[in-house]
């Protein structure tokens, strides 16, 4: 499994309408890994997840900008969430 801290972006079945993110790498000599997915989280049955991007290294003091819109559109019964390296780290600005 992947170690990490993971963070709710959006919760299900909260409304979206996200627009792009951005993720920056704020650490001055280290990658980042980031993963970011979204999740549902039915009252009976199985969570499902599904990767929007999966262990992606950011290089120290870099950026990395989803501005297509079309990669956000999933039902509102997901999340987004994202995870980054327990020692990272990343800025999140998601704009909606």
């Amino acid at each position: 499994g992947s170690t990490g801290i993971t963070v709710e972006l959006i919760a299900p079945n909260e409304n979206s309408n996200i627009k792009s993110i951005l993720l920056t790498n704020v650490h001055a000599t280290a990658d980042a890994t980031v993963t970011l997915f979204i999740q549902d989280d039915p009252s009976s049955g199985t969570t499902r997840t599904y990767n929007i991007i999966h262990t992606i290294a950011i290089p120290a003091d870099s950026s990395l900008f989803l501005d297509n819109s079309s990669i956000f559109k999933f039902s509102e019964l997901f999340g987004l969430y994202i995870t980054v390296g327990s020692s990272d780290t990343v800025d999140v600005i998601v704009n909606q």
